[in-house]
């Protein structure tokens, strides 16, 4: 006689440290899933007790009592419903990073995360130590296994959950997003429900910590290795399957009026990460909003947009800087654009710090010519205040820089990277016209155009001299973003990107601004991270180097 699972994917956000915050969402969302969909089993991402990563808060004394008493207090709320939930594990003087199994006021199993990684983002061999066993328990007289995230990356975890005699696996994670990270995990899954011939239910943790987002995208893969459910990307929620398990064939996935949600652009996918990322970071650090320079360029249009999304109207201010150089297109766009969106505007010209600065300055720049020392003055006045309205309201500074200009240091030392959250920091130019055009038609998002069609259609500028625009020092956006593509995301070398057809000045100048401006990186705020080569925890470079620009 086929026996039924009601499991309910908890694919929740979770603020890092905060373990006994996090262990009342637990219970809060486990009686959601008892309460509201019947469920049999509630299952929570990796780590939910402490957030993911925790990092070195993990190397705390008192790590061990506060996780104590997390765990007792999901015992002692004796909820009649299977909790599966990821913690951190002390055991025998070894930290492990563990999943448990919990039914009323009982502990019924562990599970210790096998493989543990260690590239890009990760370095869980900083602090875990590795687990061998496999962990399956009978659940309503279903033989479910149990692994955490890596493990998926490995056959052996599911090839040893099958041969001790599981019928369906259950992996919990905290996978953050990268481009294409979602077909990607699919692919993966299938392969391995094929080769264990179990279905598998993935729980993913979704929203930001720091610079990493995470998408949620939870899913149900059956044992012929197609997807059954996705959730929605980038919401948090609970999402019920029914498994229906069979004696005589492997168990199948009944998912009466689900729906898979596919299909979104990859504008649409990226804003998305870029909204959450910024949402999460001021609001998980307590700041009461948010603050930007709003120049009536497209970089600070677009992260004036994404702020709102993030915050409501009520909660971001802009200010326009103008100096004698700041187009009438640059003043009357930012105002626009301020007003489609309804939030706090302010004008404060730049000229008296500017000729007060110079002033002060009268001997030391004596007989010297003017440069880009006199631009970057100009840009140090906005930064000043900006930071002093952040001071004074408690608001964040958003620095409004993309990949692109950060790649090549087209950016000034706490002048305009004087912040402490840039957006767009892993967004390339040209993707940030994309997502201003895909911000511009959104379904579903009023007013829809709140981008001025001006600001897109101008050439780019700085604004920091006469006439001037960014290809004055740069080549043109699209021709910079594929070299940059090349040798950041790829890790071609000089004379690799020069063989695909590009000028070898160009290639050898883009390298070099590259290279030298790793210093200006370094103090430049975090930012969302969309690609598996974001500057900050994933491309880590020396300042001081002598590595000559070639093969």
């Amino acid at each position: 006689m086929a026996k039924q699972l009601r499991i309910v994917m908890a694919q929740l956000d979770f603020l890092v440290g905060d373990i006994p915050g996090n262990t009342e969402i637990v219970l809060e969302q486990a009686r959601r899933a008892l309460d509201e969909f019947h469920g049999d089993m509630v299952v929570f991402p990796e780590l939910a007790l402490t957030g993911y990563p925790p990092e070195d808060l993990l190397l705390r004394p008192s790590l061990e009592p506060r996780i104590a008493r997390a765990m007792s207090r999901l015992l002692d709320a004796c909820l009649d419903i299977y909790l599966v939930v990821g913690f951190p594990e002390k055991k025998n003087d070894k930290l492990y990073n563990s999943l448990a199994v919990i039914k009323g006021n009982e502990l019924l199993a562990v599970y210790r995360k096998q493989h543990l990684p260690n590239y890009q983002v990760f370095d869980e061999m900083r602090y875990f130590e590795p687990g061998s066993d496999p962990c399956v328990v009978g659940i309503q007289g279903v033989p479910v296994a149990f692994t955490v995230c890596e493990d998926m990356w490995e056959s052996g975890p599911t090839l040893q959950a099958a041969a001790a005699g599981a019928v369906l696996l259950v992996n919990i994670n905290a996978s953050p997003y990268h481009l294409d990270k979602v077909a990607e995990r699919r692919s993966l899954l299938g392969k391995r429900a094929t080769e264990g011939r179990l279905p598998i239910i993935y729980v993913n943790l979704v929203g930001g910590q720091d610079e990493l987002v995470f998408d949620g995208s939870s899913m149900v893969i059956d044992a012929a290795g197609d997807i059954q459910m996705l959730a929605p990307a980038f919401e948090p929620g609970l999402y019920p399957v029914t498994v229906v398990v069979a004696e005589t064939t492997p168990c199948r996935i009944s998912l009466p009026r689900q729906e898979i949600f596919i299909g979104e652009s990859l504008e649409a996918e990226i804003y998305s990460a870029l909204v959450i990322g910024t949402r999460d970071y001021v609001n998980k650090n307590g700041f009461k909003g948010v603050v930007l320079g709003l120049s009536g360029g497209i970089d600070s249009a677009l992260t004036l947009a994404i702020a709102v999304d993030a915050l409501g109207s009520d909660r971001v201010q802009a200010v326009m800087m103008p100096f004698d150089y700041t187009s009438e297109l640059s003043r009357n766009a930012a105002r626009q654009q301020a007003e489609l969106l309804q939030v706090e505007y302010r004008v404060i010209p730049i000229a008296g710090l500017y000729n007060a600065a110079l002033e002060a300055l009268d001997e030391e720049f004596a007989r010297l010519s003017t440069d880009v020392t006199e631009q970057n003055i100009q840009a140090r006045c906005r930064g000043l205040l900006l930071m002093a309205i952040s001071n004074k309201k408690g608001l964040l500074v958003l620095t409004t820089g993309n990949k692109s200009e950060l790649a090549v240091g087209y950016s000034t030392l706490y002048g305009d990277m004087a912040g402490g959250f840039d957006s767009l920091k892993d967004v390339s130019k040209t993707m940030v016209y994309r997502l201003a055009n895909y911000r511009n038609t959104a379904v579903g998002r009023k007013p829809q155009s709140v981008i001025p069609e001006a600001v897109i259609e101008r050439p780019p500028s700085a604004e920091l001299a006469p006439d001037q625009t960014d290809q004055d020092a740069l080549p043109a956006y699209d021709v910079l973003d594929a070299i940059l593509e090349l040798y950041i995301e790829s890790d071609l070398g000089g004379d690799s990107i020069v063989a695909k057809g590009f000028d070898e000045t160009v290639v050898k100048k883009v390298l070099r601004l590259v290279d030298i401006n790793e210093y200006k990186r370094r103090q430049s705020p975090v930012g969302v991270r969309l690609t598996q080569r974001g500057f900050g925890r994933d491309r880590r470079y020396p300042i001081t180097n002598a590595w000559k620009i070639g093969e």
